[in-house]
């Protein structure tokens, strides 16, 4: 809760199962400290199966890989965890199934000093009403507090008060996803210890404190989906996304010159680029043609073609987040920085036509902070898995669960009804 994190045990073992439209990754992590530091000890990474936009569409593809990924993980942290199977995981919420609503609660504190439990029970107060069949809620983040009109506290605490007021950020997410994806990772025999909406476990593994607290946009540009989070004051005020990624880009390549979708990932990945650029018209590239072999006849186009193709899709990306961003009312508020993240940030040129559509200082991220890891698993596509890890070290505090299960009844009528609620 604030500032005053919650930090598991030194020993403790963390697993994060971060479940994408093209991927599928498990991180499997030990903290080796008393700051919640954590060093990665197993990781496994599968292209992902049975999932379309941030949502399980095959229920066994989905379970088969995501079995397959722990069982990789697991294998490589065989020394530390002797033999024992993973028991829990914390998994990401795609963005298309998030959603983010701003809540302000005021709480009598009657010249007292604000304990915890105050704080607790203005989000527990919140949460009760966001609480609705058809949405599961995800996270309650406390993100402004005003002490008897004072603005700008960053930690009540220990302060005296008449009255106190909580700004919320409460994330739900769509109960029948969640329901879906938990089947898979429950069929694999695991249970989800916690939930995590991705692009806010990607900006806890990518922003430096600076950019979280003085505010930062952080953009992870998945495969299915497009998500992105706004940090300010040192918290996630807003979070939202668009159903399109990097997927997309490769159809639009496929279609528009005709080849197969596995040569236009690799075309992509090859010779592609977000903006033109000098020479793009004399390079020329060879295309596969749809439905010959390996051996037929290529198709020559120069590479300002493709370009011509990528451009667009991207520049509809960057517009999409622009105005949804612009409609939250938080354009203004959040300062110039954004952070690019996801697989599909890695494109050439990206980082440069963002900065030109969103009018803001954009820099690439990946995930920082990260002890132990590979580096074939350690760039932007891995921003997701490592912030869970971080959200399950640090941030349990802001789980709802955890919330109402650490009130503590401050009178005996509140005692009393907590029993009552409890024993019948």
């Amino acid at each position: 809760m604030s500032n005053q994190k919650t930090v598991r045990p030194k020993g403790s073992l963390l697993a994060a199962l971060d479940v994408g439209s093209s991927k599928t990754s498990c991180f499997i992590g030990q903290i080796i400290d008393d700051n919640g530091t954590f060093e990665i000890i197993g990781v496994g990474n599968r292209p992902s199966q049975g999932m379309k936009n941030g949502k399980v569409v095959d229920l066994d593809a989905a379970e088969s890989v995501i079995r397959q990924t722990v069982h990789a993980a697991e294998n490589m942290a065989a020394e530390v965890m002797k033999g024992y199977p993973l028991r829990e995981v914390v998994v990401n919420v795609s963005g298309m199934n998030a959603r983010s609503f701003g809540h302000s609660v005021k709480a009598d504190i009657g010249g007292h000093e604000i304990t915890d439990n105050d704080v607790r029970r203005a989000l527990a107060k919140a949460q009760e009403r966001e609480s609705k069949d058809n949405l599961e809620l995800i996270h309650t983040i406390p993100t402004f507090f005003q002490v008897d009109g004072q603005d700008g506290v960053r930690d009540p605490r220990g302060m005296f008060a008449e009255k106190m007021q909580v700004d919320i950020n409460l994330v739900t997410a769509d109960a029948v996803s969640l329901r879906n994806m938990s089947s898979c990772v429950e069929r694999s025999h695991l249970e989800i210890s916690s939930l995590c909406v991705g692009a806010y476990a990607s900006g806890l593994s990518s922003l430096v404190d600076d950019e979280i607290d003085l505010g930062c946009t952080l953009i992870d540009i998945g495969g299915g989906v497009t998500s992105f989070s706004v940090f300010h004051s040192g918290f996630m005020i807003y979070c939202d996304s668009i159903p399109l990624g990097g997927k997309n880009i490769t159809n639009d390549i496929a279609k528009g010159l005709t080849t197969t979708v596995e040569h236009a990932e690799r075309l992509k990945v090859l010779y592609g680029s977000a903006m033109a650029s000098q020479g793009d018209d004399g390079d020329l590239i060879e295309v596969p043609r749809l439905g010959e072999d390996e051996r037929g006849n290529p198709n020559h186009i120069p590479r300002s073609f493709l370009v011509g193709i990528i451009q667009p899709r991207i520049e509809e990306i960057f517009e999409l987040v622009r105005a949804r961003l612009s409609d939250s009312g938080l354009d203004r508020v959040v300062g110039r920085r954004v952070v690019l993240v996801g697989g599909a940030s890695q494109l050439a040129g990206m980082r440069d036509l963002a900065e030109h559509v969103l009018d803001k200082q954009v820099r690439l991220g990946k995930p920082l902070r990260l002890t132990g890891v590979p580096d074939a698993v350690s760039g932007p596509s891995f921003s997701t898995v490592a912030g869970l890890l971080t959200y399950a070290a640090e941030h349990i505090d802001e789980m709802p669960a955890e919330i109402i299960a650490q009130i503590k009844p401050d009178s005996i009528i509140d005692r009393a009804k907590l029993w009552l609620r409890d024993n019948w």
